[in-house]
């Protein structure tokens, strides 16, 4: 006890006591995730040396482990004439902590993407609304390291952290119309994989022809970029592109290989897309009601960190049947498709060229194109030519063995089999039910309307994360709940236009914007305008579905690594170290992989001859799985949606995280703005209110509303 008295315990000298032995406040984490001090625990010290609340006694010490940079932070040894004691140093329980005059220089972190050399500072916060606050970079470089900087942030008495001095443009930054028609260009080129790729897996799978999947590929990009203009203008506000999601890809697989389809003749295609398009239609239609109805906001209490990472890389994984195994029937192809972009994008990724990081932007669009011209070269000397085998005739209409044998070659690694560029007309525009009027079947509804929560839980943790890049604040309640039923608007269009998946959240965009440094909403605006331009061409569309098949399983491979990677990332808003968090998600994605298997082998004989490809066969399920009730559709929707990887993680991981005791700051709690301190402040107002003073109509609706 006497140790614990400040009247009686020893005056520390010029060091700092040594913390004791409990959970360490991870003030890097607190940075990123915005928390508010009551809530974590935090106290609102930063690296600038800007206080707001006293610290607690046992939080003194500055020699704490970064659990961003994974080291020990060295406690500061300089000290400046402008110092003022905290509350605490009264009681002889802490020392001074400096702080910095305005004109002295600070060191500022690069960032491990990005380069250049450190600009200067202007001198004004967040907007440019006044001086910032004074910063200071108090940590030592860590030996044989080099001096990096330190990104300067303002700490504000709310406890969240100003904008990020990094982005190249920001949210409301207009720089000029050929700066943001380059950058909003380059922002959609550098997630091509996610929007063409989708289109190139399902039409293939209902029976469509390159032509079919030509006219696709142009309907999702002239509704992509419809649909980022109504999000930028009246959903979230943030510069998120809307697209196919692969979230969707599973169930529509699902769908696409139910038993009913199997036997059917002549063009399966539309008979199929049109069931898609009225299962999309009502799930969306759900998923509207769900954000402006005000359900989201009470959705959001049980969505946090610890439930979105498992749920989104479960989406990554589950797709491990088809990546890899038909990248497996042309090796030579296939195999450099991936190694390229990876070395692009790992160990080229630092290289600039004009000041841009072109080998980590364009990573996927430059590995296809070297690919693709290797492939072609070879095509054309002969490489995949067999004396009297015709690469143009049918699987099922060849004799020779000679032939057979190599008919998967031929069919796999020549660039010449299909025709689509060449039979696409030069100009096309996408209408509505272009495949004919929608057919709503409820059981295949309810499978989408599930999963559109799931969708909803991606887009929650991707405002989160691009708010943090590019905005002031993180959105409040209203502004995500306007966005998810925004979506849900979109993804209407999406099944009257017939894409065959919904629209939503790119999640892979929020790691474009943190590479490309590009937030700002104009120049993806400007992008959405060059790709409905771009769709009303038909021969480009025509261009995208010519890619050979075993290059778009090789570029999904790494594109489904990438969102496995990038779902996993939310942990870092919430401390990844705890035993209850590893728990769970380990066992969220553990169930995730087996429990889909159970349902997927259950009643499959391993000599069975199934009439579908291997890697399509874990989506049959619902014609052989467990639940065998004398109610059809209900045994249709207990086994399909029991076979979706996402699903299974998504309640696993929701059932623990919210019924497990944990702090906020171990579960990492997501945290939105409060409303009437937005409303308050002009930037937050400038960054999230609806345009044309249309806000003004809907204040009332509080859910929906700033």
């Amino acid at each position: 006890m006497s140790n614990s008295d400040p009247k009686t315990r020893s005056k520390p000298g010029p060091w700092l006591p040594a913390p004791e032995s409990s959970p360490l406040p991870p003030s890097s984490w607190a940075k990123r995730t915005g928390f508010r001090p009551k809530f974590s625990g935090e106290t609102n010290a930063s690296d600038s040396g800007q206080i707001s609340l006293p610290p607690k006694p046992r939080e003194q010490s500055d020699n704490q482990p970064d659990l961003e940079a994974g080291r020990a932070r060295p406690a500061p040894t300089t000290t400046t004439t402008n110092t003022k004691p905290s509350p605490a140093a009264v009681n002889g329980t802490e020392t001074a902590v400096p702080t910095e005059n305005k004109d002295q220089t600070v060191k500022r972190r690069r960032d491990s993407d990005g380069g250049g050399p450190p600009k200067k500072e202007s001198g004004h916060g967040a907007n440019g609304q006044g001086p910032a606050a004074p910063t200071e970079g108090t940590r030592r470089a860590a030996r044989n390291e080099e001096v990096v900087d330190v990104l300067p942030q303002t700490v504000e008495d709310n406890g969240f952290v100003g904008r990020h001095s990094h982005m190249k443009y920001e949210l409301r930054d207009t720089p000029g119309l050929v700066p943001i028609g380059l950058y909003g260009f380059q922002h959609y080129l550098s997630i091509l994989g996610s929007l063409i790729l989708i289109p190139l897996v399902i039409v293939p799978a209902m029976g469509g022809s390159y032509e079919d999947t030509s006219m696709v590929v142009s309907t999702v990009l002239f509704i992509s970029g419809v649909t980022t203009l109504l999000h930028t203008s009246f959903g979230s506000r943030l510069p998120l592109i809307q697209g196919p999601s692969f979230v969707y890809l599973a169930p529509a697989l699902a769908i696409i290989n139910s038993s009913e389809f199997q036997g059917l003749s002549g063009n399966n295609f539309k008979h199929i897309m049109k069931r898609l398009q009225g299962a999309i239609i009502i799930a969306s239609a759900f998923q509207a009601f769900l954000g402006y109805s005000g359900l989201m906001s009470v959705f959001l209490r049980l969505i946090n960190p610890v439930v979105v990472a498992p749920t989104i890389a479960a989406v990554g994984l589950s797709f491990y049947s088809y990546g890899f195994p038909l990248v497996g029937n042309c090796l030579e192809i296939g195999v450099v498709q991936i190694l390229l972009v990876i070395f692009f994008s790992l160990y080229l990724r630092k290289i600039s060229v004009f000041g841009h990081r072109v080998f980590l932007i364009y990573a996927v669009p430059l590995g296809l194109a070297i690919t693709w011209a290797a492939a072609f070269l070879l095509t054309e000397a002969g490489a995949y030519s067999y004396k009297g085998c015709d690469p143009n005739i049918p699987a099922s209409n060849i004799i020779s063995d000679h032939c057979r044998k190599h008919v998967s070659r031929m069919k796999h690694c020549r660039v010449d089999t299909s025709h689509a560029l060449k039979s696409s007309p030069w100009f096309r525009f996408p209408y509505p039910l272009q495949w004919g009027t929608p057919v709503f079947e409820w059981k295949m509804a309810l499978v989408m309307c599930a999963v559109s929560i799931i969708a909803s839980v991606d887009s929650v943790g991707s405002y989160h994360a691009s708010s943090l890049l590019v905005a002031s604040r993180p959105p409040t309640q209203g502004v995500l709940s306007r966005g998810i039923g925004l979506e849900g608007l979109s993804s209407v269009l999406a099944g009257l236009w017939g894409t065959g998946t919904g629209s939503t959240t790119l999640t892979e965009n929020v790691h474009t914007i943190a590479v490309t440094k590009m937030g700002s909403r104009r120049a993806v605006e400007l992008g959405a305008c060059i790709l409905i331009l771009l769709s009303l061409v038909g021969k480009v569309g025509g261009f995208i579905a010519s890619i050979p098949e075993v290059m778009v399983a090789a570029l999904l491979c790494f594109m489904w690594a990438m969102l496995t990677a990038l779902g996993l990332s939310n942990l870092r808003y919430s401390e990844a170290g705890s035993s209850r968090n590893i728990i769970i998600v380990g066992l969220s994605l553990f169930f995730s992989l087996s429990v889909p298997a159970y349902f997927q082998q259950y009643g499959i004989s391993p000599n069975g001859n199934l009439s579908v490809p291997s890697y399509f066969q874990p989506y049959i399920v619902a014609s052989h799985g467990p639940f065998r009730s004398k109610y059809g559709g209900l045994n249709y929707l207990l086994n399909t949606l029991l076979s979706l990887h996402m699903v299974i993680a998504f309640l696993v991981a929701v059932i623990l995280d919210n019924t497990v005791p944990g702090s906020q700051q171990e579960r990492g709690v997501y945290e939105w703005y409060d409303t009437e301190a937005a409303r308050r402040e002009p930037a937050v107002t400038k960054d999230y209110e609806l345009p044309f003073r249309v806000g003004r109509v809907f204040r009332w609706v509080k859910w929906v509303g700033l």
